[in-house]
C-alpha cells in the first residue's frame, strides 16, 4: 500500500514537472535532434580516407570482439561509468553557473551528433550488420540515457535561470540548501541510472555484438 502511494506520488511530481516545462523540454528534446541529424550528415561528408580509417579501426576491433579478444569487462564498465558520469556531472556544475546555460545547450546538441554519426556510421558502411550491431550496442543502453541526460539537462537549465533571476534580476531569495540538495539528490538519482546503462555496456553489449558479427 505504502509503495503504491509513492509510486503515484513520484508520478504525480514527474508529471507536474513535465507539465510546468514542457516548452524547454520540447526544446531540448527538438535540439537534441537537430545533433542526430547534423552527425549523420557529417558521415556523408567524411572524405573517402578518413571514412577508409574508421572502417578498417572498427572491423579490427570486430574482429576482436568476435575472437574474445577484448578488455576486461570490468576495466570497459569503469571506463564507461567515469565517462557517463563525467558528462553527467559538467552539466550538474553547469547548472550550478550564470554562464553555464548556453554550454549545457551546446553539450545536448553534441550528444545528439555523436550518437547521429555513431549510427549513420555503422549503418552506411555495413548495412544490415551495421543496423545490428548499432541495435544490440548503441541503442538499448542510449533508450535509458538519453531521457535521463535530458532531464538532467532540463533541470540544469532550470537552475541556471533562477540563479540568473536572484542574482541579476533581484528577484526574492529563496533558501539555497534545500534547492541544492535537491539538486544533488538529482545527479545521485541519474548516476544510479548511469550504473545500469554502463553495466549493460560493459557486460552484455560485447557479447550480443559478437553474435552478430562471427
Amino acid at each position: 500500500m505504502l509503495g503504491e502511494i509513492a509510486g503515484i506520488r513520484i508520478r504525480d511530481i514527474v508529471t507536474g514537472h513535465i507539465r510546468n516545462y514542457l516548452s524547454l523540454y520540447t526544446f531540448v528534446i527538438a535540439l537534441f535532434l537537430m545533433g542526430i541529424v547534423f552527425g549523420s550528415i557529417i558521415v556523408n561528408s567524411l572524405p573517402f580516407e578518413s571514412r577508409n580509417d574508421l572502417l578498417n579501426y572498427l572491423e579490427q576491433f570486430f574482429g576482436e570482439l568476435a575472437k574474445g579478444q577484448i578488455a576486461d569487462p570490468h576495466v570497459l564498465f569503469r571506463e564507461s561509468l567515469l565517462n557517463d558520469l563525467q558528462y553527467s556531472g559538467l552539466i550538474w556544475v553547469l547548472g550550478l553557473s550564470v554562464i553555464g546555460l548556453p554550454i549545457i545547450f551546446i553539450l545536448i546538441f553534441i550528444r545528439g551528433m555523436v550518437l547521429g554519426f555513431t549510427v549513420g556510421f555503422l549503418v552506411s558502411q555495413m548495412g544490415l550488420q551495421g543496423f545490428m550491431a548499432a541495435a544490440v550496442s548503441v541503442f538499448p543502453q542510449n533508450l535509458l540515457m538519453i531521457p535521463v541526460d535530458l532531464f538532467l539537462s532540463v533541470v540544469a537549465v532550470v537552475c541556471s535561470l533562477k540563479m540568473i533571476r536572484q542574482l541579476l534580476m533581484r528577484t526574492r531569495r529563496e533558501p539555497l540548501l534545500p534547492q541544492f540538495i535537491s539538486y544533488a539528490l538529482i545527479l545521485l538519482i541519474c548516476a544510479c541510472f548511469t550504473v545500469i546503462a554502463s553495466g549493460y555496456e560493459a557486460y552484455i553489449s560485447p557479447t550480443l555484438i559478437g553474435l552478430f558479427v562471427s
